[in-house]
């Protein structure tokens, strides 16, 4: 497999450093709901877990949880409420969205404020080692005691300064804070306070993902927006504490553009998954995500989301022809090609051009033989891998087309279908026939099965 590293801006063969291949993902800040931007980051390397695995890897993946920040502080002094009931709510409503999107639960999700005793003996380190020194406000990382700081993000000294921490007194404006000064929080040795973001990820990789490797992880993974100053930081830390480069490959998804413009808060335009999930299937939106490059930036448009909504239905549309057929074997050429495009860097639209074309393929071999029993176990093995693979096609086909129904009209259509089929036991066809129309008239199809009566929006 080849991956493209961030760092060596190339790709490059994926060498796992032993048996285990250990990952770790920025996760969210937990003040405000998940926003498309994490949708993307979550459902990509979400991908890369699903493909090492189906490459025979065995994967430890970790994402984290930012529960101590000065977004959360604000938002706590607006709402009243405290941090835990904050940063508990919107970690609820993040892991709603992510099961919706079919993303895998991660093997660890730490909290920032699960590890903070890690994160005051890792500073503590520092000090003793002389990278870090003491201001006013805070604890601060000494940049030019790193001789390979700005080597992650490959910046120019004069174009690495970041937005946040600006004190007039640092050494160097480079220099970041690893522990702010609050007498709100916890006990150090070195003041009472809190930690500093890039302190929070450096101490959570080192408590849960750790080994006796050369890297300490063998992939570090978020959004291009981390890769400085966040992963710098974290970098330089690493190097400073424990001689180690932190991690192996350096792996970055590319930004979320909203109808062609950078999403961002203070354009308010930054897309939160709850809204698109109100009208679309949470596979769709995946679906889309998975549409193109993990690295490119992305542009969310309605008129490609409904594109995309209308290549997974052709997808459902073959699975309810299949419909209760038992599982045969997969077709290893369709296997292997999509893991030989996925194996180049998660090529995703070159696999996903293996899907249709394999969806279409399907349905012209079931035009000339409908009872092909041998086609059809093959192309329920084949829609197991997406599954599988793509986190795709997991729903029941008729399911799937119910979306958008309200629970109302569900009832509605259920009694109905109650009626007809009373109907039908009593013989009284003509009556079952008007029973059908009432249900034809509501823009419902049905279907009768060994299993029963089932429906679909048409």
């Amino acid at each position: 497999m080849q991956i493209y590293d961030s760092v060596k801006k190339q790709k490059v063969d994926f060498k796992p450093q032993n048996d285990i291949v250990r990952i770790y993902l920025c996760g969210p800040t937990v003040y405000d709901d998940a926003h498309l931007g994490h949708a993307k980051s979550a459902v990509s390397f979400d991908m890369l877990r699903r493909v090492l695995i189906a490459l025979g890897y065995k994967v430890k993946f970790v994402r984290n949880y930012t529960d101590i920040d000065d977004k959360i502080l604000k938002k706590m002094s607006e709402s009243g409420k405290s941090l835990e009931e904050i940063t508990n709510f919107y970690i609820n409503s993040f892991e709603s969205d992510m099961k919706a999107l079919n993303v895998l639960d991660p093997d660890i999700k730490p909290r920032a404020t699960q590890c903070v005793k890690q994160m005051i003996d890792y500073i503590n380190e520092l000090i003793k080692k002389d990278y870090a020194y003491r201001l006013d406000d805070g604890i601060y990382f000494n940049t030019q005691k790193d001789i390979k700081y700005l080597s992650i993000s490959g910046r120019e000294c004069d174009d690495a300064v970041a937005r946040v921490d600006n004190n007039e007194s640092k050494k160097d404006q480079k220099d970041f804070v690893l522990w702010k000064f609050d007498e709100n929080f916890y006990d150090a040795p070195f003041g009472k306070g809190r930690p500093g973001w890039h302190t929070e990820c450096v101490a959570m990789i080192k408590e849960h993902l750790s080994s006796d490797t050369e890297f300490v992880i063998d992939i570090h993974a978020g959004g291009s927006d981390l890769l400085f100053p966040h992963h710098e930081n974290e970098a330089a830390q690493c190097r400073c504490h424990s001689g180690k480069e932190l991690s192996k490959y350096w792996l970055h998804n590319g930004f979320i553009q909203i109808n062609n413009e950078k999403m961002s808060k203070s354009l308010n335009n930054s897309f939160f998954v709850k809204d698109a999930l109100k009208d679309y299937q949470g596979e769709v939106l995946r679906f889309y995500l998975l549409s193109s490059h993990y690295r490119a930036n992305f542009n969310y448009s309605l008129d490609d989301l409904n594109a995309s909504k209308k290549r997974l239905d052709k997808i459902y549309r073959l699975k309810k022809r299949v419909y209760e057929t038992k599982l045969g074997e997969i077709s290893e050429n369709f296997k292997s090609e999509i893991l030989e495009a996925l194996s180049d860097d998660l090529n995703t639209s070159k696999a996903l051009a293996v899907v249709d074309e394999f969806v279409n393929l399907a349905n012209e071999g079931l035009d000339k033989n409908p009872k092909d029993k041998n086609l059809k176990t093959t192309i329920v093995a084949n829609l197991a891998f997406l599954e599988q693979i793509f986190g795709i096609a997991t729903l029941d086909s008729f399911e799937y087309f119910q979306f958008g129904v309200s629970d109302e009209l569900k009832a509605k259509i259920n009694e109905l279908i109650l009626k007809r089929n009373e109907a039908k036991k009593e013989r009284n066809f003509a009556l079952a026939d008007e029973i059908r129309e009432q249900i034809n008239v509501l823009n419902i199809n049905i279907m009768d099965t060994p299993s029963g009566t089932l429906w679909e929006k048409i």
